[in-house]
């Protein structure tokens, strides 16, 4: 089994910044994908930023340039750095890890006030 837990998310002003992390334990022996989705109310889950094994990152276009995704194999930990936050960022943003099937963390609220 395993577990990814989220930290990071609040409220903020526009313009302002937050990190979220996402670190994953349990019976872990590699993993490959790990990313964000993000979703706000009355609106379908959509992929925020991913990242791969090797490094490879992937962004949606209304994120490209203000946020950062990186990871850290070693600490099974994948962060989000969110910046130039906008209203239309706030949503519940979850973490996802791929190991052959796709594990979810419990989503973590960001809200961005105007």
């Amino acid at each position: 089994q395993v577990q990814l837990v989220e930290s990071g998310g609040g409220l903020v002003q526009a313009g302002g910044s937050l990190r979220l992390s996402c670190t994953a334990s349990g019976t872990i022996r590699s993993i490959n994908a790990m990313g964000w989705f993000r979703q706000a109310p009355g609106k379908q889950r959509g992929l925020v930023a991913a990242i791969t094994s090797g490094g490879v990152t992937n962004y949606a276009d209304s994120v490209k340039g203000r946020f950062t995704i990186s990871r850290d194999n070693a600490k099974n930990t994948v962060y989000l750095q969110m910046n130039s936050l906008k209203p239309e960022d706030t949503a519940g943003y979850y973490c996802y890890a791929g190991l052959g099937v796709i594990y979810w963390g419990q989503g973590i609220q960001v809200t961005v006030s105007s």
